[in-house]
C-alpha cells in the first residue's frame, strides 16, 4: 500500500521580486509566518487583495520565497466568485491563463496571465518515487478514507524533484468535497 500525506492548499499568491517591490516597497523582504512541508517554502505574514471583474478577495496569503513569475492559485469556487475562468494547470504553467489585479499596501499590479486552479498533485523526492515505483508526470488516483465522504481523486500528477518532500496537495474545494479536516493520509492507486 502506497501512503501519502494529503494537505489542503488554500488560495495563495507567488510573487516575483519586481512585483513584490511594487506591492510592498523597494527592498522589501517577506516575513515568514510558518514553514510549509516543502523544503524552503513558507507562508508569509503579508497579504494581498486579488481583484477580478466581479469582486475582490481580500487577505490572500503569499507563499515565499519569491519566484521568477507571479502566479495566483485559486480554487474554482474562488475564481468564479471574482469573475475569472481559471484553467486547471500545474503550478508554473500559466501561459494563456487569465489576468487579474493584485493590490498591496504600497502599490498594485495587473498581471497579464497567471491565475490558475492548481492541478491536484503529489510532490516526491527521487528516492521515495523510486521506492513507490512512480515517475515524474505520471498520472495516478488517490483514495481518501474520510469518515463520511470517502473519495477517490483521479488525474493526480506526480511531480518528482530533489527539492520536494513527499506530500499531496489538493485545494479547498477538493478538501471540502472529501470532508478532509486537517492533514490526513491517502492511498496512491495506479
Amino acid at each position: 500500500m502506497k501512503k501519502i500525506l494529503v494537505e489542503t492548499s488554500a488560495r495563495h499568491v507567488h510573487l516575483s521580486p519586481a512585483d513584490l517591490a511594487t506591492l510592498f516597497g523597494e527592498g522589501y523582504e517577506l516575513t515568514v509566518k510558518k514553514m510549509l512541508s516543502q523544503p524552503g517554502q513558507f507562508a508569509c505574514e503579508e497579504r494581498v487583495t486579488i481583484v477580478g471583474p466581479k469582486r475582490e478577495l481580500k487577505n490572500v496569503s503569499i507563499l515565499g520565497p519569491t519566484r521568477p513569475h507571479t502566479q495566483v492559485e485559486l480554487s474554482l469556487t474562488d475564481a468564479r466568485s471574482v469573475g475569472i475562468v481559471a484553467p486547471v494547470r500545474e503550478s508554473g504553467d500559466v501561459e494563456g491563463s487569465p489576468s487579474c489585479k493584485i493590490i498591496g499596501p504600497k502599490g498594485e499590479i495587473e498581471i497579464d496571465c497567471g491565475v490558475i486552479a492548481a492541478q491536484r498533485h503529489i510532490h516526491l523526492d527521487p528516492k521515495t518515487a523510486e521506492e513507490m515505483n512512480l515517475k515524474d508526470k505520471q498520472i495516478v488516483s488517490v483514495k481518501l478514507d474520510t469518515a463520511e465522504r470517502a473519495t477517490i481523486f483521479g488525474d493526480v500528477v506526480v511531480r518528482v524533484s530533489p527539492k520536494y518532500a513527499p506530500a499531496m496537495h489538493i485545494d479547498t474545494d477538493e478538501s471540502n468535497a472529501a470532508g478532509v479536516s486537517g492533514n490526513m493520509e491517502g492511498e496512491i492507486l495506479e
